[in-house]
């Protein structure tokens, strides 16, 4: 990484952490491991707005705010907040549980549907899974819950409410110990663009551009579009989420489009950064993980893969970063590998040891997509209990911090996946088959 960027990422950093405003009296403690005892080396501590790194004896000291509760969370553990004691001359002990999250994807109909969620809570029951990936914000810009933001509904995006309740559903869905990521489409919403067409990017004759779906994309350069998502990451953050997960968040990946800056990529990788160091500084209250969505190739190219995602930026900016690893979507393939879907391990472990590599953070920086769904690209075979296992061994090894299934239909099975007591089902299974269009 040259100086110039380095810098620039520092300086990003730096807008997480505001300044003190005449305090005086200091909150010391250490953060351990629950089961082990020892200690979390760069745990992340909150109190309000004010975030620490814990040093390699799970040391932190924090400025003393007005805050009842303080909160810590690191990489490969579930997140702790705890109540102040009256008393804060005393250290504290903050302790965090390690946790992997194995996690299915529900779309923003899957979460409402009583047929599709409840298939998915029955394999969560039934077997090794813990963690669900739901729609806040999906592919069409909808948001499936009432929402308290008025953008929201001036732009069409609470025509259709999918969950009555998110409160309660939320506090259903922990009280049976699962762990919850909000998944953001940022950069594709057809509403937003279509209601404000000035943000909108634009075809080399200046009018709306619409993908292979016919949805239109909004201009990643325009700080409006930024307010609005991250109003969306903040109202997710509040109602109890455990992680935001950030998606789309590149520029398209099509030629001779226009945007309100030039696109060059110091500009793209900027916007990127940009958007995210703004993520980290709002939700810095929540205590709430902060994760993005790259695609797989982002792992390979040393470039910006022409859309603003830079492995070596985006790691320093977030807590996961969640490469899209679906061999289907690999049409080049990788070195030594030209037929992807008849390598998913290859593929997955391949790609997760070139980003550790290249970006030289740990291992649980990393949670990965897989691919739950049958191939489009290239000769349509069913991925079935093989072709997850392989994927799930090549992330677990290399140490990841957990997995994702994704099925844009969330139609899952338990084939591939492993019982309650760590025995693997292999029973036969059906066809789950998915559209020709990942969604991704």
């Amino acid at each position: 990484m040259s100086a110039r960027r380095l810098f620039s990422l520092l300086l990003l950093l730096s807008l997480c952490q505001p300044l003190y405003a005449g305090e005086t009296a200091v909150i010391r403690g250490t953060v351990l491991d629950a089961q082990s005892g020892k200690p979390i080396a760069a745990a992340i501590v909150t109190l309000q707005q004010h975030s620490v790194l814990s040093d390699n004896d799970g040391a932190f000291t924090l400025m003393a705010t007005a805050a009842r509760t303080i909160g810590a969370r690191a990489t490969g553990y579930g997140r702790s907040n705890i109540r102040l004691p009256d008393d804060r001359s005393q250290p504290l002990t903050l302790r965090l549980i390690p946790f992997k999250p194995k996690a299915l994807y529900l779309s923003f109909y899957g979460i409402g549907s009583r047929i599709l969620r409840g298939a998915a809570l029955d394999l969560l029951q039934q077997t090794e899974l813990n963690a669900l990936v739901i729609d806040v914000k999906g592919d069409r810009g909808m948001l499936p819950y009432r929402s308290q933001i008025a953008l929201a509904a001036e732009i069409g995006a609470q025509r259709i409410i999918t969950v009555r309740d998110m409160p309660q559903l939320m506090a259903e869905l922990h009280n049976q110990g699962i762990y919850l990521i909000a998944r953001i489409v940022v950069f594709k919403d057809d509403l937003l663009a279509d209601a404000h067409p000035q943000w909108a990017v634009k075809t080399a004759a200046g009018q709306p551009w619409q993908d292979r779906e016919q949805l239109s994309w909004v201009d990643p350069f325009q700080h409006e579009v930024w307010a609005y998502n991250l109003d969306i990451a903040e109202e997710a953050a509040a109602l109890g989420f455990d992680e935001i997960q950030f998606d789309y968040l590149r520029f398209p990946d099509t030629l001779g489009l226009t945007f309100s800056q030039p696109n060059t990529e110091a500009n793209r990788v900027q916007a990127i950064n940009g958007f995210l160091a703004a993520a980290r500084q709002r939700l810095t209250p929540y205590n709430v993980f902060l994760a993005a969505d790259i695609f797989g190739y982002v792992s390979w190219n040393s470039n910006d893969t022409f859309i603003g995602q830079q492995l070596e930026d985006m790691v320093l900016l977030t807590d996961y970063l969640s490469p899209m690893l679906y061999p289907s979507g690999f049409q080049f393939g990788i070195p030594g590998y030209r037929d992807p879907v008849a390598h998913p391990q290859e593929i997955v472990a391949l790609s997760l040891h070139r980003a550790r590599e290249r970006s030289g953070v740990t291992s649980t920086r990393f949670r990965p997509w897989l691919q739950a769904f049958r191939d489009y690209a290239f000769d349509r075979r069913t991925f079935g209990a093989t072709e997850i296992r392989q994927q799930i061994n090549a992330a677990e090894q290399f140490g990841s911090d957990g997995w994702m299934l994704w099925n844009p239909r969330n139609s899952y099975s338990a084939m591939g996946l492993k019982d309650k007591r760590g025995k693997l089902i292999v029973a036969p299974e059906a066809d789950a088959a998915a559209p020709a269009d990942t969604g991704k």
